[in-house]
Parts: structure tokens; C-alpha cells; sequence
């Protein structure tokens, strides 16, 4: 799911590659020349490469056999091929002799390559050869060069490979497209000492001819798959490995000298693949599977073989926090489930991709709650994937989760969080409208019908219909092919003994009321609970037209109506000011199940964001959450007020909302303590390091001073921090820091031995507050002390660290803008980038200013990105002018002494 970037310190902020669109900005580019898929003249039936990697000069050269069918007699090959060179290519029909190509002609603009025969290849098959060279490149796509320490210190290099979605054809000419399976037997000619991997297990190891230093490792067939999934890796590492209850073999690749670090993500696999063989009723395909890690993995996307970034895969017992258990066990799920969904059945065409990653990032979590049942998982879906979604989806810049690609260019565009958490989002309302069982036996007759092929999404939806009898295709397009989701108005009238509801849907803007000439509709399933028992649905209804109205039978006046039970139906809610009313109390004594108080709180927040309601009103509520003990609650409660804090640092009273925040986080503070107390859990452990950063940020004073005093005997070796503790003692001593603590903290970060430090390190030094030391962060940030894909961390921790932060980051960002956009042009994290960058802006010149810098430095792949981050930016501007005032008037009066009766 894509590991990619570094967790953040939400729940976890999963990596996804964020948007590319269509140019948009009119930054005048020519037209798009209509984009072609490969004729169908001929295709691979059996793919044999041979590779040699080169680790000293980043070269490979390649020898490529493939058995094809030629299926309309043609005079010409057109495949796939980009930054390679071919240099022999020849046909040799069966028990005919071998034609040699006259010609290749390269269309590097379309990745293509066609080779020209002198004679017509008549149908029938035969066998394509091709030699060719290509370049081990360092932009962490197609077969790439990976640079590690060894133990001892030295700097290597390992050659990998990351194909999603068409990079293979980086690696060796080929069919790169998804419909077009076939299968593979590959070797890998290299040094023999390193370590050779590929999708299937070795079956051949022997000293290679020419030089005694090499061995050429061969590799068994692979069942039929698309080109995109074949992987291979050349390194050095250690592993670990077990079998699963099913008779898979499991191995865990660690560098060298952390095999025990590998211990936990073997677990989760080897519990992982029983669970999912069991859900959908069909075996895994394959004998064996690696999950490897790799130090610097941009979006660490999957194959047979699975390649990590080291902290998505690497968990030491002692020096890794909860929340990274967390990441590794999520990216484990996602990662396997694909290996039925994705790989054995394929989609079609890039335009279904939303449902390979939607349903991975749905199931990762059913996959992490049955292992782990203790984490809450889906509590935590909601505040990670769910209200994700819905706040890039209220933008005027989002766009349908179904997109219809032409050019695979336009791939990166859609893996953004409307494919990956709208999709999970969606799927997860799916599950629960059919129900378990039916959603499962679907599900099995889908992969059943479509193992090894490639299928749409409707036929999906047709699964699922026929096993469910109810309008899965009609309901489901509603969400997947228009943008957007509905806000439900709902008011209650008592009528004697029942409540009359009416129900009102209109598309939920984040610049306010839907104004538009076309009334989109969802089809919506909605539930409705009481106050008689809060976790069991009283009524459930598929809305289908804009407005209804509803009987709850036997509803007292005294009983609060509650909708969207589970906060599972991907849409909003706005009360009635009585509704709302008569739900805070259920808040305060927690009789509302906790992600029930999540979704209500979140609701009203998004509400006022877009000024539907007041944010007092919203401020008000969160002083109800002072007996909450839910983390995730918690988790998402924060995240708002960060949001409105970096909304009010532009205003004169940004110290009032410090004092707020103080107000709300202390009593939690003070029931958690510093320690963890006998018999507490995974969650627990999350909720102090939350608080405690939080406190710690707006500097309460107990906070403060303790966090000092933890930290100088951190520091002395005294007394080790624990990992949970770690950030939020790192954050507030920074904050409230000088030049001495910087220059500490830099020290530990050199002598930090674990990845996940350094990055824990990374992401809190932009809490520094002093311009000059701002300054020295952002130059650490480019320097070789940070590996190129945490750059982007430093660089947005700096920017949401302070108001001077900001500025000073924007300012970093469009001075290094060259070396910045040659790191990362292709992928998400120039995204990422700018999102961390510009995101906290809020008055209309800045919207034009960052607008006005893009259209000169354009970043095609960031592009939407740049609209949603300009939206946003007025959007924060139109809500401090709206409400800045009454959220003042509201501060002060909280701290005016009653009046005197």
C-alpha cells in the first residue's frame, strides 16, 4: 500500500503517490497525441531473460529469448523499450531458419520500439531474440541501483527492481501491458557473493563461463502474470524465514546483520496468508514468497517477490515504536493480498487499477484486525483512510475514482488517495451493504472465473450482484464514477411515540453549500441508531433519491437519533441543532461507540471548515471529549486542532489557541502519566506519545520540564527513552529549544544505527523556532546525511513547524526547486512536497503566488496537486476571514471570570 514514504506520526500516513493530471493550468502545452496500446500482430506466449548487472559501472546487459505467436502475418515487432539499447534482434519462425531485424525504430516520446524485418513473418509461432544494454539508473524505477553500508561501513550498491506500473520496460523490451500475460524463466548472472532473488525459487546455480567471480543463478517458470509483477533484486542480506499453516515457504530479507529485525513481518505473513487463502477460498499460487527489504524504496509496491523500504519491514524489539508494529503489519497485508487480487487476476487496463489498490487498502485492515485484534483497527481506518478521502474529495481539484486512462502516464494521476482510501472506503460501505458471506462467496466466484486472466471492475460488481440478488453495479457507479460524496441533512419531529425523519442529500463542498445547476445523486445505504442501543442498526435504507422521509417506530422524545452507525456510509452528516444537541451528552459519558464519536466530531469540524456551521460550535464539542480514552479519537480530534492552530498562527491570538489545546490534551495528560502502568496495550502506549507531543508543543509547563529532564538523561546514557516516548520528547525539546539542542540532536541522528530513528529524527527538527537554526535544518535536509526520499520530511516538518517555518521552507523549496524537481520529478514525493510545502498558506496572494511559480517551473506529475494545494490555500483564507473573530470572542470568554450575579 504502498509503503513509501516515512510513516508519519498519524496513525500512518500512508505514502501514496499523490495525482498527475491532465495540464490543467493551460501552462501551454502542445496537444496530447492520442495514445496507441501495442498492435496485436504478435505477443509473447514465454518470456527467458537472461540479465547480467553491472554493480561497478550501473550498467546490465541483457539477452532476451521469447517464445511468441505472430498472429497476422506483418513485416514489423512493436514492443516496449525505453533508456535501452538494442543491438541484435532476430525472428526465427518454428523449424525455420532466423531472420535478422533490418531496422529498429525508437519512439522514445511513446516508450516503443519497432523492429523491421526484411521479410513478411508469416503466422505461426517462433522465436524472438533481442541483445541489448541498459543503465542500473538511480531514479528508483524500472532495474535501479540501491546504495547500503555494509557492516563494516563501506558503500555498495544492490541492483532492484520496481516495475508499477511500466517501468519493466526499463529492464529488458517487452509487452508492458497488463492484459498481455505471459510466463517467465529468468537468470541473473552476478557476483557470487551477493544474493540473487526473483519472483520464484532457484533452481539452477552454477559458475558462469567467462569469469570465475560470477555465477548465473536460474530461476524455476513462473505461472502466467503480467509484465508489471515480474521482479528481481542482487544484494547482500540475511533473512529469516518460516512456513505458514498452508505449507508456504516465508522468507524476510534484512540487510546484513538484522535478521532479527525481520522477525515481526515474518509473523504477519506467515498468520497473513492462511487468513487470505481462508477468505477467498483459493490457495496462494505459489511456493515461496521473499518480502525484502530495501533501503531506499520510493513507493515499495509488490511483486511475487516484495520489496520494502527498511522501515516498513525492519521492527526491533527494542528500539521501534508502536506505531511503526502497526505500518509493517498493514503493508504485510496489503502487500499479500494482492498476490490474489492484482496478481492472479489482473486488471484489464490501468483505467481498473483503483480497484487493485482500493481493495488491498481495505482488506489490509480486516488482515491486521484478525492478527492483532488488540490494535482497533478500524477505528483507526476511519481517521487514517476514510476522512482522508473525504477531504480531497470535497475539493473543486478531486476527481472519480474510476479515471479513464489512455497514456500509462496518466497512471501516476490516479494513484493518489481517492484510488487508494476513497476505494477502501467505498469497498469497506460495499462489504457492509451485502453483508460478510455474500460479499466472500462473490468474491470466490470472482477469482475463481478470472484466476490468471484479466478482468474490468463490472465484472466484479457482477460477482458480487449475483450472489447478493441487490443493485450492486447501479448503487456502486454512484461512487465510483462521478466525484464527490453527498451531505445528508436530517431533522427529526416527534409524532407521538415515533420520530419522523427527513432526509436531504446534496454533493458536500469544501468552499461551502453546493451551488451548482446539476443536483449529482448518490445511491446512499444509510443506518440509523439510537440511544436503545448505540452498536446495533434500528433501520437501514438504500437512499436513492434526493430526499426522504422515515418512521422510527417507538423512538421516545428523550432518545438521540444517531446516523451512519460505525461511520462506514461515505458521506456526511449535518443535525438539526436539536439532533446535535441531544448527542453531546452521549459523547461526554461515551455511550456513543468511540468511532461514532469520531465521525460526529470530524463531520462538524469539515462543516465548519466550510462554513456551514460556526467553529465555535465546533470547539465547543471537542471540550466534550474530556473523558475520552480512545486513541484514535484522539488521533483525529488532534489533527483538526492542528489544522485550525496553523490556520490561527496568521492571526495576533495564535497564543489563545495554545492555551486551548492545553486545556483539552491536560487532563488526559495527567491520567496517562509519563510511564506505562502494568497491563496496558498497543494503543495506550500510542495515546501518551499523542498527548504528550501535543502538551509538549504548546508548551504546558509541567510538560516542558519533564521532557528536559528525560531527555538529558537520554542523552547521558542514564536513562533510555522508549521508542513511544521518544517523538514527543525529540518535538517539545526542539520547539522550545536552542542552537545546544539542535546540535544534539543532529549528533544522535549521525549515531542512530536504525533507519527508524534517523527518521523520527528527521521529521521533528522543523520544530525549531530560531530563523538561523530554521535555516540549518533545511540545508541538512539536502545534504548526504539524509537519504534522498526522507529529504521531503525534513523539508515539511520544517514548514509545519512555525509560521517562520513556513515561509522559510517555501522560500528552501523555490531556491534548490532544480535539484529538488531532478530528485523526484517522476514520482509522488514532488507531490508530497509541495502538498507539506504550501498547504498551510492562507491568504489569496499566496494562492497566486505559488499558481504563478508552478506555471513557470512545471511539475506535470504534481499537478493536480498544485490545484488542490491553490484551493486549499483560499479556502483557509475564506474561513480565517469568516470566523477569526468569533473563535477570539469564543477564547476570551472562556477565560473571563463569571459574571457577578
Amino acid at each position: 500500500k504502498a509503503p513509501g514514504a516515512a510513516a508519519q506520526s498519524s496513525s500512518h500516513n500512508k505514502p501514496f503517490p499523490i495525482s498527475r493530471s491532465p495540464s490543467l493550468l493551460g501552462t501551454g502545452s502542445a496537444p496530447k497525441r492520442p495514445f496507441e496500446r501495442l498492435p496485436a500482430d504478435v505477443s509473447p506466449l514465454n518470456y527467458g531473460l537472461c540479465l547480467k548487472p553491472d554493480l561497478i559501472d550501473f550498467t546490465f546487459e541483457g539477452k532476451l529469448e521469447a517464445a511468441v505467436q505472430v498472429k497476422n502475418a506483418t513485416n514489423q515487432i512493436v514492443m516496449n523499450c525505453a533508456d535501452i539499447d538494442i543491438i541484435t534482434a532476430s525472428y526465427a519462425p518454428e523449424g525455420d531458419e532466423e531472420v535478422h531485424a533490418t531496422g529498429f525504430n525508437y519512439q522514445n516520446e511513446d516508450e516503443k520500439v519497432t523492429l523491421s524485418f526484411p521479410s513478411t513473418l508469416q503466422k505461426g509461432t517462433g522465436t524472438l531474440k533481442i541483445d541489448f544494454v541498459g543503465e542500473l539508473n538511480d531514479k528508483m524505477k524500472g532495474f535501479y541501483r540501491s546504495k547500503y553500508t555494509t557492516p563494516t561501513g563501506d558503500t555498495r550498491y544492490a541492483a532492484v527492481t520496481q516495475f508499477e506500473a511500466t517501468d519493466a520496460r526499463r529492464a529488458f523490451p517487452c509487452w508492458d501491458e497488463p492484459a498481455i500475460k505471459a510466463t517467465f524463466d529468468i537468470s541473473l548472472v552476478v557476483p557470487k557473493d551477493r544474493v540473487a532473488l526473483s519472483n520464484m525459487n532457484v533452481v539452477d546455480r552454477k559458475p558462469y563461463p567467462d569469469d570465475e567471480n560470477l555465477v548465473e543463478v536460474k530461476f524455476a517458470r513462473t505461472p502466467i502474470m503480467s509484465t508489471y509483477l515480474v521482479a528481481f533484486v542482487v544484494g547482500e542480506y540475511d533473512f529469516v524465514e518460516a512456513r505458514s499453516l498452508d505449507g508456504v515457504l516465508v522468507r524476510v530479507y534484512t540487510p546484513v546483520g538484522k535478521a532479527e529485525q525481520g522477525k515481526f513481518a515474518l509473523e504477519v505473513a506467515a498468520k497473513t496468508l492462511p487468513f487470505y487463502k481462508d477468505y477467498f477460498n483459493v490457495p496462494y499460487p505459489l511456493p515461496k514468497i521473499d518480502l525484502i527489504a530495501i533501503a531506499d524504496f520510493a513507493a515499495g509496491k509488490f511483486s511475487f517477490s516484495l520489496n520494502y523500504r527498511e522501515t516498513a519491514l525492519l521492527i526491533d524489539p527494542k528500539n521501534s515504536c508502536s506505531s511503526s508494529r502497526q505500518w509493517v503489519a498493514l503493508v504485510v497485508g496489503h502487500e499479500l493480498a494482492h498476490q490474489w487480487f492484482g496478481n492472479l487476476v489482473t486488471m484489464e487496463w490501468w483505467t481498473h487499477l483503483w480497484l487493485n489498490e482500493g481493495f488491498a487498502s481495505w482488506i489490509e485492515y480486516l488482515c491486521v484486525d484478525h492478527c492483532f485484534p488488540e490494535y482497533d483497527i478500524w477505528t483507526q481506518f476511519v481517521s487514517a483512510d476514510y476522512t482522508r478521502a473525504q477531504e480531497l474529495d470535497a475539493l473543486d481539484n478531486s476527481h472519480p475514482i474510476e479515471v479513464s486512462v489512455g497514456h500509462p502516464s496518466e497512471v501516476d494521476e490516479i494513484f493518489d488517495a481517492i484510488s487508494y482510501s476513497k476505494g477502501a472506503s467505498v469497498i469497506r460501505m460495499l462489504h457492509d451493504y451485502i453483508g460478510d458471506e455474500d460479499f466472500r462467496k462473490g468474491m470466490n466466484l470472482y477469482l475463481k472465473k478470472f484466476q490468471q486472466k484479466n478482468a474490468a471492475t463490472e465484472d466484479l460488481w457482477e460477482s458480487l450482484e449475483e450472489v447478493s440478488g441487490k443493485p450492486i453495479a447501479a448503487v456502486m457507479n454512484t461512487w465510483t464514477k462521478q466525484m464527490g460524496f453527498p451531505l445528508i441533512y436530517v431533522e427529526a419531529e416527534q409524532q407521538e411515540d415515533d420520530k419522523v425523519l427527513k432526509l436531504v442529500q446534496k454533493k458536500f463542498c469544501a468552499s461551502g453549500p453546493y451551488t451548482g445547476e446539476d443536483l449529482p445523486m448518490w445511491m446512499v445505504p444509510i443506518s440509523i441508531c439510537t440511544s436503545d442501543d448505540p452498536t446495533c442498526a434500528k433501520m437501514q435504507i438504500l437512499m436513492d433519491k434526493p430526499e426522504l422521509t422515515l418512521v422510527l417506530k417507538d423512538t421516545k422524545p428523550d432518545q438521540w437519533v444517531k446516523l451512519n452507525l460505525g461511520t462506514v456510509g461515505f458521506y456526511r452528516t449535518q443535525y438539526s441543532p436539536d439532533m446535535l444537541e441531544s448527542l453531546i451528552p452521549a459523547i461526554k459519558d461515551l455511550s456513543l461507540p468511540p468511532v461514532d464519536r469520531l465521525g460526529l466530531q470530524n463531520d462538524l469540524f469539515s462543516l465548519a471548515r466550510a462554513g456551514i456551521i460556526s467553529t465555535v460550535e465546533v470547539l465547543k464539542v471537542m471540550e466534550a471529549f474530556v473523558n475520552e480514552p480512545n486513541y484514535t479519537v484522539w488521533s483525529d480530534l488532534s489533527c483538526n486542532l492542528e489544522i485550525l492552530s496553523t490556520l490561527l498562527s496568521h492571526t495576533d491570538f495564535y497564543e489563545e489557541i495554545q492555551v486551548f489545546v492545553k486545556d483539552v490534551f491536560s487532563p488526559i495528560g495527567e491520567r496517562l502519566g509519563w510511564d506505562p502502568k502494568p497491563g496496558e496495550g498497543h494503543l495506550d502506549a500510542l495515546l501518551r506519545g499523542l498527548v504528550l507531543g501535543k502538551l509538549g508543543k504548546a508548551g504546558h509547563k509541567a510538560t516542558l520540564e519533564e521532557a528536559r529532564r528525560r531527555f538529558k538523561d537520554h542523552v547521558e546514557g542514564k536513562h533510555v527513552l522508549s521508542a513511544d516516548l521518544r517523538s514527543p520528547v525529540y518535538l517539545t525539546i526542539l520547539k522550545h529549544g536552542d542552537s545546544t539542542t539542535l546540535d544534539t540532536m543532529l549528533k544522535l541522528h549521525k549515531q542512530a544505527d536504525m533507519q527508524e530513528e534517523k527518521n523520527r529524527i528527521e521529521r521533528v527538527l522543523g520544530a525549531i523556532s530560531q530563523p538561523e537554526l530554521i535555516q540549518k535544518v533545511l540545508t541538512f535536509a539536502l545534504s548526504e546525511e539524509v537519504r534522498p526520499q526522507d529529504t521531503v520530511s525534513v523539508i515539511g516538518g520544517v514548514a509545519g513547524g512555525s509560521k517562520q517555518g513556513r515561509k522559510a521552507a517555501w522560500k528552501f523549496v523555490r531556491d534548490n526547486w532544480e535539484e529538488l524537481y531532478n530528485r523526484y520529478q517522476g514520482g509522488f514525493l514532488i507531490s508530497r512536497l509541495i502538498k507539506l510545502t504550501v498547504d498551510g498558506f492562507a491568504n489569496d496572494k499566496m494562492a497566486a503566488e505559488v499558481k504563478a511559480f508552478f506555471e513557470s517551473h512545471p511539475a506535470p506529475s504534481a499537478e493536480r496537486t498544485v490545484q488542490q494545494c491553490c484551493e486549499n490555500i483560499l479556502l483557509n483564507a475564506a474561513w480565517l476571514k469568516r470566523d477569526a473573530d468569533n473563535i477570539h470572542q469564543y477564547f476570551l470568554q472562556r477565560k473571563a471570570p463569571p459574571a457577578m450575579v
